[in-house]
């Protein structure tokens, strides 16, 4: 079967935010695929991380560079002339948003807003996908799922950066891509999303996994909350489909946002999954502590529906797989020992073949 159109293979891919969580699996999977792949990233996200853990320096170009710096970021434009973009560069923790403000904005706004020059400029680009966050939108606690046409904001820093960034895109795109000879781009937003090779703090899974390998008792914050769990691999089969799409018929979706979230029975409570993680986990324990003094946002849940209509995009994993993969690959990188690379492949491997069930737009 064909996937993603086969496009990928040859092609010369940037990604900015190469060494983080989601944008480590996506240069896996793209250089698996055949692709040539560059990445621009300011330093790694956390010690250990997936990009580390996984020696993917030695599978691409890797260069260190602050997606604030203008100057730099476009002499990477010019020196390896990427055919398609991915730009995934963020400060992305909710809570160092409240603790640096300032650097959020000017990471998530104007970072975005650098690469949107270097695209306006480009005489190679044909795709650009460019990546932010559910909380883009205005969450005024819904039920139901938000979507492309809902209104945008955030009373958090983090939020707020994400809802700016969007219309940087949106008011680049008609003031200058819309015209552009060759580049076409697009928006994906995604959230809550979990999977193996992510240590960074504040966020659930990694909380779990650094207390059960000390033999602690994770502290949940809030286990009433609930959530659309996304695994890794979901939104990144999205991003992948966006990029091949512009290169195949851009007129379709170009300038357009697209939302990328699980089926409804994967949205469940933090203590459901830390249930669920528990089984993979022998002697893991846990009990509720309220530590934090900034209130928990409230279900912030994406409606899909435009990716399956216009991409015949869908989600893949059910809530136990998505629990089991994620748990499965910090077992197999603490316990098992085994090369991280082959692992993660395997699970890619395993993804893709679980997709050829739902057949999503990406397989044909």
């Amino acid at each position: 079967m064909k996937i993603f159109d086969h496009v990928y293979k040859g092609k010369k891919v940037l990604i900015t935010g190469h060494t983080g969580f989601k944008g480590s699996w996506l240069a896996l999977w793209l250089t698996q695929m055949g692709a040539s792949v560059t990445g621009f990233s300011k330093y790694y996200p956390s010690d250990p991380c997936h990009f580390q853990a996984l020696h993917l320096e030695n599978d691409l170009t890797h260069v260190e560079g602050d997606i604030c710096q203008y100057e730099v970021l476009k002499k990477v434009f010019d020196q390896y002339q990427p055919d398609v973009v991915f730009h995934l560069a963020a400060q992305p923790i909710v809570m160092n948003a409240y603790e640096n403000p300032q650097l959020t904005f000017q990471t998530n706004l104007m970072g975005t807003v650098n690469v949107l020059e270097c695209l306006r400029h480009s005489t190679s680009v044909k795709a650009a996908v460019m990546i932010t966050s559910d909380k883009c939108y205005e969450n005024v606690g819904w039920d139901w799922g938000y979507r492309e046409t809902d209104r945008l904001g955030g009373a958090d820093p983090y939020s707020a950066s994400k809802a700016c960034a969007e219309i940087a895109v949106s008011a680049y795109f008609r003031s200058f891509i819309k015209t552009h000879p060759s580049v076409k781009i697009v928006t994906a937003r995604a959230g809550n999303v979990i999977g193996g090779g992510d240590w960074a703090p504040d966020r659930i899974v990694p909380d779990c996994i650094r207390a059960w390998t000390n033999n602690k008792t994770l502290e949940i914050r809030k286990p009433e909350a609930t959530r659309p769990w996304l695994h890794v691999l979901e939104p990144i089969s999205g991003y992948l489909w966006l990029g091949a799409c512009l290169l195949n018929n851009p007129e379709k979706i170009n300038g357009e946002a697209f939302n990328f979230g699980p089926d409804a029975e994967v949205v469940s409570t933090v203590q459901e999954l830390v249930n669920e993680m528990m089984k993979y986990w022998p002697g893991a324990k846990c009990e509720l502590f309220r530590s934090t003094s900034k209130e928990e946002a409230a279900l912030l849940k994406l409606s899909f529906d435009k990716a399956l209509r216009k991409l015949a995009w869908k989600p893949v994993l059910s809530f136990t797989q998505t629990v089991e993969m994620t748990a499965q690959w910090y077992r197999s990188f603490y316990f098992d020992h085994k090369d991280m690379k082959t692992n993660s492949l395997a699970q890619i491997a395993q993804y893709v073949e679980l997709a050829r069930l739902k057949k999503p737009g990406w397989m044909s």
